[in-house]
């Protein structure tokens, strides 16, 4: 098994990162809206959905939102709570590889968030999973994609833990290898330890603008938080990239 099946798929991993809240991915659609402007009733695909919390917020405005992830269990709990809150008629989450296109020639805005990217050990597998997304694309359409900013990343590198509401103390350490960034995470709890890794490719704005020309993408802007600030490499939180698809 891959680590990312191993550690998506974890119950472990909405505990990490349970301060991703509902108000972060509104503020995000808040940005979308403003610098994209989509249409009314826009087919928006939301590649590497997870538990469907930015396809929520998009189905929320209106929009019409495919959601795509691997885990069976994400995809799940991302159905249940559209059907709880009823948006179960503008939201559609299946299961599949962000590698395969999830159509051809469809939507008209594909997001790919919270660094669901450059997972896979080798390049041409990251960016045959960046052309799918391209091909998903109707003529025009857009791409935005919300990964790490590599330099703060390389400057902050090292061991950090905290503890949780729950009594439990997650260690995180980073480090870089090979070209990717490396981070264990060890969770301690009153059951026992828990330990997962993450392996994500430390791509650049110059790696994503080679990627992007080879699959037919133009690189329109580049923005360093979910408000929308300017992006700043040695500064930034975030590296959030809007391209669209040639029109041809």
């Amino acid at each position: 098994m891959s680590w990312y099946e191993e550690w998506f798929w974890s119950d472990a991993y909405t505990r990490v990162y349970d301060h991703r809240d509902e108000e972060e991915a509104e503020r995000l659609v808040d940005l979308i809206e403003r610098e994209i402007a989509p249409a009314l009733n826009a087919h928006i695909l939301d590649i590497g959905c997870g538990r469907g919390r930015h396809a929520h917020a998009l189905a929320r405005r209106g929009y019409r939102v495919t959601g795509i992830d691997l885990s069976e269990a994400a995809i799940e709990e991302a159905r249940a709570t559209a059907a709880d809150e009823g948006l179960d008629a503008t939201t559609t989450f299946r299961v599949s590889n962000m590698r395969t296109p999830a159509c051809e020639a469809c939507a008209d805005g594909v997001v790919n968030l919270f660094t669901s990217f450059g997972y896979f050990e080798e390049d041409a597998e990251n960016e045959r999973a960046l052309a799918a997304m391209t091909t998903a694309l109707r003529p025009g359409g857009w791409l935005l994609q919300d990964f790490l900013n590599a330099p703060v990343v390389a400057e902050s590198l090292g061991a950090s833990e905290h503890e949780t509401e729950g009594g439990r103390t997650i260690h995180q350490d980073r480090w870089i290898e090979d070209g990717r960034v490396i981070k264990e995470i060890t969770i301690e709890h009153a059951d026992g330890t828990e330990t997962f890794r993450e392996s994500v490719r430390l791509f650049t704005v110059h790696d994503f603008k080679e990627m992007y020309l080879s699959v037919g993408l133009e690189l329109v802007s580049l923005f360093g938080n979910y408000d929308g600030g300017n992006y700043k490499p040695e500064e930034s939180p975030r590296l959030l990239l809007y391209a669209r698809k040639s029109d041809s």
